[in-house]
Formats: C-alpha cells, structure tokens, sequence
C-alpha cells in the first residue's frame, strides 16, 4: 500500500483506507456478552440491565468543601463518589507537617485523621452510594477511615461498596506518591485482598491503574501492557501470601484512559477483557469469575488545553462516548476548565451531563458492544491485544514489573513515547485543534482560585484541637502495637499477623495519617528511586 494512502493511530498502528472481513472464529475470539473472553462485555445485557455508574472525580480544600460538592453532584443525578486527595494525604504526610506547607487541600480534600473522614462524607448514605478513592500508598489507612466512619454510624461492613486504588506499583513508574518499598508495599496490598475478602465482600481492594501510565505519555499498547504487569505481580503476590485465587480475584478492578482517538479506544477496551482474561485462566487457572475485566475510565486529563477551553467539551464527550462504546463499568468525565484549574461547579455539571445524554440519548446503551462486526474495529482489537502481549512477555523477560522498574524498564519506555508525541505536535503531524491549528489569541479565561493559605491555617487548626482532646495515650498504644507488627512485612517471605485490624484500631483512636505511616516506615524505610 502507497505511503501516502496510510495513517497511523496514536499507538502507531497502520491504518489502512478501507477494511474488508477477515475469518473470525466467533467462540474463541469473541463470544456473547457475558461470557468468556468477555471481549464483548462482562454482563449479558450490558446496559439494557443498568448504565455505568457516573462517578465524578471530587476533591479540593477541607473536607466540608468537598462534601458540599460531592452533595450538589449527587443532587444532579451522579451514582457513585470518586475522591481526590490532596498530595500530603497521599503521601502519608500531615497538614501541620512543615513537609506538607503549600500543598494542603491544594489538589485535592486534606485528610488527616477520621474526623475529617466524617465531615467529608457527612450526610451520605454509606450504605447505598459506592465510593472510589484515588489513594495508594496510604490506602490501606484511607480505608480504614472508611470503616471507622460506618462502624460509628452503627453500618455493618458486609454493606459497603467501592474500592481504593491501591496501586503502588503505578506510583513507582509513573505519578510518584509512594512511601514504602515494593516488598512491604506489596504484602500490605495482600493483606487487604485478605482483609476485604473477609470482612469488607462487596468493596474493590485494588484498581489496578492504566489512566496514569497513559497520562505520563503512554500508548494505548504501552497503557494495555503496563497495567497488566502489574496486575500479573499483584496476584502473584497475593498467591504467595496464602490466598487462593478465586477468593479475591473477582473483586480486582481496573482504570483506564478514555482519549481522543475513538477506534482505538473501543478497541483497547475490548481488547483489555480478552487479555485479561486469558492471562488469569492460562497462567492462574481461574474460574470465569475472576477472569472478568470490570474497569472504571475516566476522560484523559493529559488532553485537555488551556486553549479554547470550550473545546474540551467535544474532547470529553468524544472520550466518553468510545468508554461507553468500549463497555466500561464507571465512568468520570473531565470539566472542560480543568487544564486551568480545579472544575468549576458549572463544569463538573455539564461534565455529568455529557454523561447522561450519552446514557439516556444518544442510543450507545442500548444495544450490548454496538460496533462488534466493524472489519476497523475487529482488527484494531486483535492488533492492540497482539502487540500487548508482546510487550507484556518483554516485561516478563525482565523477572515481572517490580524488576523491570528497578530496571527502569516502563520509565524509559514512557518517556520515549511522551517525547515522540510531543515531536509529532510540534512538527504539526499530530493537531491539536486551538493548539497547533485553528488557533487564535485569545487569552484563557481567569479562574478564582481558593485561599490556600487560610485553608491551610483552618485544617492544622483543627488538627490541633484533635491532638489536644483525644486520648493521646491510648493513641500510643495502637502505634506501638503497629510498629510491633509491622517488621513480619518487610520481608518477602513468612507468617505475618493481620495488619488491616490495627490499623483499624489506630484510626479509631484518632491517630493520624501522618502517624501511621510514620509507625510504618520505622520499619520498612522509605523508597528511593534506583535503590
């Protein structure tokens, strides 16, 4: 085929000008929605039963701020509770920390100890509304927060539902908030597959994390690929802490990237779920069950300019549409204003908007994977799940993702595509339309900003009321009892006792996030790039 009569997606697949039908084997490569290799879609109806759940990304400022923004979405038809926290809190790091100054509730809520737990999640009905947290190195505290709060709402465990990301290994390669190194990191993941599947059955204990490698400048093949490295590692490890694969194999989940490329995003999406779930039967021996791909997606943040903001309007919805196409579980759409700072109210509504006319109008959901069949679409899915696979095994090569990221291994590979992406822009070879092309000049609009700094005084306020009027004693005595049983997981190998019930007994003592993690990393250290 000429040059000139080619183009490439943005993974750099050859597409040709027109597609014509290929030999399908229909059970092996495709199957009914439902069933296995799921390519098209976990449930047998997919959305005739029930949409996705419409879960707008939420966090900024103090606790109080964010559940008043939480409540005005809810009130305008959202289904479930995704929260942003900010960096200190993600970092196991308090707001009085001299650490934390400039940073608290800047991009996301503050969360030091169960109080603010309470105030953030004030008047939500815990019980009937499932909430996502984007947290990672200091999930396993978060979600103990969570429970705490139910508990002293008189709300059983057994009926909570959400997940927390959990994802450390994504940290590592690509945003960076971790605390502890991979082997504690790792059995601290372990030890809340174990405790969720005991105690919390209906709560996600991982989403395993593609959108952030693909935000760092990832592929569609690179974003495929990376997440289940790791996902790979992450039951692995699970297996050799004692669990039985199908005991918490079904409650994994994973985050996807939904960007503009429309094809190729369906196509990665149904590609993903057949992958999967291969990699779980052939290397886990798994039962249908946990060979099931369930992922949230959220509207590439990486896409949205600061230019002609009103844009990223089609952006998003474009975005949304090929999540939607591509079968996703949940779905956060992005305010069009976000390239210039936290969404505004108005934003984040249209945002949800652009959701429900999706869902309610625009015919996407009414059928179960609509453009199964498209000779594009088809080929595009076994191209994308092929060149994964191929990378994946590359990974592998290197000893799985905890060695090929002491080897630098996903980092480098990230950066080259950001680089070669940014040259392509910058060549006018890939437009960026009121970027590269069709621009103008004028200036983005101004968005008000928060007062960081009075925020910031109000928060270590209140956190130094706590200190003064809690039980600092009895505080003590769950720390030590956590330092106590924290050595048993800064080894490989060997019995370790349940470390989510003293977690859990700190938290309900009012110890805070940054003690915690402090008590932790006593004994595992921290986590230096390269070492």
């Amino acid at each position: 085929m000429p040059d000139e009569a080619r183009r490439l997606s943005p993974s750099g697949i050859p597409i040709a000008p027109v597609y014509r039908p290929e030999p399908v084997d229909y059970e092996h490569d495709l199957g009914d929605p439902g069933e296995f290799p799921y390519t098209r879609g976990v449930q047998p109806t997919m959305y005739r039963g029930r949409l996705w759940t419409m879960r707008q990304y939420a966090g900024f400022g103090t606790a109080q701020q964010t559940n008043a923004r939480f409540r005005l979405l809810l009130d305008k038809g959202q289904t479930g509770l995704s929260v942003a926290f900010d960096l200190p809190t993600q970092m196991g790091i308090d707001s009085d920390s001299p650490r934390a100054t400039g940073e608290v509730g800047r991009v996301g809520v503050a969360i030091d100890t169960v109080e603010d737990m309470h105030a953030l999640l004030d008047g939500i009905p815990l019980a009937d509304v499932s909430t996502s947290m984007t947290i990672n190195a200091t999930a396993a505290t978060l979600l103990a927060m969570y429970i705490v709060v139910a508990e002293e709402r008189a709300i059983s465990r057994a009926s909570l539902s959400g997940t927390i990301q959990n994802d450390i290994l994504k940290e590592y390669i690509a945003r960076g908030t971790y605390i502890y190194p991979p082997v504690p990191s790792l059995n601290l993941i372990a030890e809340t597959f174990r405790f969720c599947a005991a105690e919390v059955p209906s709560w996600n204990p991982i989403s395993i994390s593609g959108y952030h490698i693909r935000e760092a400048g990832a592929t569609a093949v690179q974003e495929l690929a990376f997440t289940f490295a790791n996902a790979m590692e992450y039951v692995g490890s699970a297996i050799g802490a004692g669990l039985p694969i199908d005991g918490f194999a079904p409650r994994i989940s994973f985050f996807f990237a939904a960007h503009n490329d429309l094809f190729e995003e369906v196509a990665k999406f149904r590609a993903a779920r057949r992958l999967y779930a291969r990699l779980m039967r052939e290397r886990f021996s798994a039962s249908d069950a946990s060979c099931r791909l369930r992922f949230h997606s959220q509207t590439g943040g990486v896409t949205l300019q600061a230019q002609q903001p009103l844009n990223n309007v089609v952006r998003v919805t474009v975005q949304a549409l090929a999540a939607v196409l591509g079968g996703t579980q949940s779905l956060h759409t992005n305010g069009f204003d976000e390239a210039l700072a936290l969404p505004s109210a108005e934003a984040a509504t249209l945002a949800l908007r652009t959701q429900q006319i999706i869902g309610y109008e625009s015919g996407a959901a009414a059928t179960a994977d609509p453009l199964a069949g498209s000779y594009y679409v088809e080929e595009l899915t076994n191209t994308l799940e092929r060149q994964a696979l191929e990378l994946l095994e590359r990974v592998d090569a290197l000893g799985g993702s905890a060695a090929a990221i002491q080897a630098g291994f996903f980092q480098e590979e990230i950066a080259r595509s950001a680089y070669e992406f940014q040259l392509r822009a910058e060549r006018g070879e890939a437009t960026i339309v009121g970027v590269n092309r069709f621009a103008d000049s004028a200036e983005p609009p101004i968005i008000p900003a928060p007062d960081y700094s009075a925020l910031e005084r109000d928060q270590v306020s209140r956190l130094a009321h706590l200190r003064a009027t809690r039980d600092n004693a009895e505080v003590q005595r769950t720390l030590v009892a956590l330092r106590s049983a924290a050595p048993a997981y800064a080894v490989q190998s060997g019995d370790r006792p349940p470390l989510m019930p003293v977690i859990i007994d700190a938290v309900r003592a009012r110890a805070s996030v940054g003690e915690i993690s402090d008590a932790l990393s006593a004994s595992w250290g921290t986590y230096r790039p390269g070492t």
